[in-house]
């Protein structure tokens, strides 16, 4: 956690400030268990009593709403954005040390950028390309021919199968499946025959997939994922489709194979 002080967030994110600059806050926390150090915010008028009684340092708020504030205030038009925006100033993310864990398997073939931590346990399959910074957690699977993005994070026993391109600055937390075979079926007079599934995954810059979240590889092109998408956990997208860029799809939601977005 990193202190900074009310006055060098107002001019950091843009906001106002209505009270003391020199106010220290080191983390965040909600209106109702906020204490000394605390920042919080308020975006929603059913919370305005938590508001009324909230112990913290200083509350993220509109102008409207300052004099409902009991401490002091940095004014913001959209509050919720602004606390998201400090909050990952507060909490920055802790970079692991570049290296190669000594239980991890590295294809010779494969190729790590500056700055690559690969975690106990990984697999690194060949012909894979993984760019700068990257961070790949323990029992992590990059299947062959993959190529992960500068600054992404695949966090703990996720699986690129095969033939996945992720962009930069993207995050695949634990347990998601890339790559995996679509649901292709044939039907003869013997029973099902399977249908080859020879597309890939191509996922564009600054994007989440949540946990055991899966996207089924293109039956012959490839899935494709646009830039900024945001997938919640559990969420299952099926071969060939195509989700256009800043889309959100909540926890459980299922996409069948190609549909477009």
């Amino acid at each position: 956690m990193l202190a900074r002080t009310l006055g060098d967030l107002a001019v950091q994110f843009g906001c106002e400030l209505n009270g003391d600059p020199d106010i220290p806050v080191n983390r965040v926390a909600t209106l109702s268990n906020a204490g000394d150090g605390d920042l919080s915010f308020f975006a929603n008028r059913l919370y305005r009593r938590h508001l009324q009684a909230t112990g913290a340092a200083a509350v993220i708020a509109r102008e409207e709403d300052v004099e409902a504030c009991p401490v002091p205030v940095l004014v913001a038009k959209d509050p919720y954005l602004s606390y998201a925006r400090i909050a990952a100033v507060l909490h920055p993310t802790t970079l692991a040390p570049a290296g190669v864990h000594a239980s991890a398997t590295v294809s010779a073939s494969a190729r790590l950028g500056a700055g690559v931590h690969v975690a106990a346990n990984a697999v690194i399959d060949d012909d894979v390309d993984i760019g700068e910074n990257v961070y790949i957690g323990a029992g992590v699977v990059v299947g062959p021919r993959c190529r992960v993005g500068d600054d992404s994070r695949l966090q703990a026993n996720a699986t690129l199968v095969q033939d996945v391109v992720m962009g930069k600055r993207c995050i695949l937390h634990s347990g998601a499946v890339l790559g995996a075979d679509g649901f292709g079926n044939a039907i003869s007079d013997e029973g099902w025959v399977k249908v080859p599934q020879v597309g890939g995954v191509r996922v564009g810059d600054d994007v989440e997939i949540g946990a055991n979240s899966t996207i089924d590889c293109g039956a012959i092109d490839d899935t494709i994922i646009g830039n900024g998408v945001r997938l919640d956990n559990l969420v299952q997208i099926g071969h060939n489709v195509q989700i256009g860029d800043h889309t959100a799809i909540a926890a459980s939601a299922a996409v069948a194979g190609s549909a477009v977005i």
